[in-house]
């Protein structure tokens, strides 16, 4: 049996994502990590709400509370090495994590983009103007893309993609929910067992 990867999620806001993540460990679909931790950069992000229903520990790490982003990101990393964690799941973590974060978690911190990479991703490319950008340029096709978080943004090694039709009639908010519940909702809790399980085999390696 191997031992269950301690996963933290990252959030800022209301946290769909993260209840994909949860339903998904209680389904089954999850599970060969587990979700440990899930920790805001808002006190008030309603995701934190979502965490507690589900009895998951918590935590907060303002900006606003830190000197600079180097006193922030530190304390991130204390909390999340503090709680045994081995995986980061980035859903709607609205903060771009320096070299430095991300180097401590290497190939250890997946994140969900609402766009078929490397279309519509990069610097500036987040929420609705992903969506927004999409539909001016006229695509037929969209998605989303679970990769693993590098330096750049949006340039890490790809795990995941899935499409999303584009339909007649589409606005921002219209598409932006089918994304989420026909490829985001779907794909990031089965990148994550995937990560999950291959963490806890090199585990078990090791």
């Amino acid at each position: 049996m191997l031992t269950k990867t301690k996963i933290a999620v990252l959030v800022s806001g209301g946290g769909t994502n993260l209840q994909a993540l949860i339903d998904a460990e209680k389904s089954g679909i999850i599970k060969s990590g587990e979700i440990s931790l899930v920790l805001s950069n808002k006190a008030d992000a309603y995701a934190l709400t979502r965490a507690e229903n589900a009895g998951i520990a918590t935590a907060v790490v303002e900006k606003k509370t830190c000197a600079d982003k180097v006193e922030f990101e530190t304390r991130i990393i204390e909390c999340l090495e503090n709680n045994g964690i081995e995986l980061v799941i980035l859903a709607g973590f609205m903060c771009i994590l320096s070299e430095n974060f991300i180097s401590h978690f290497e190939k250890r911190i997946i994140n969900v983009h609402p766009s078929l990479i490397p279309s519509f991703c990069g610097e500036g490319f987040y929420g609705l103007r992903v969506h927004e950008a999409a539909l001016s340029y006229g695509v037929k096709v969209t998605g989303a893309t679970v990769h693993f978080v590098n330096e750049i943004p949006d340039g890490g090694e790809i795990i995941m993609q899935k499409a999303v039709e584009i339909l007649d009639g589409d606005t921002p908010e219209i598409l932006q929910k089918r994304v989420m519940e026909q490829a985001e909702w779907i794909m990031l809790p089965k990148a994550a067992e995937l990560v999950s399980k291959k963490i806890a085999e090199e585990k078990e390696q090791n």
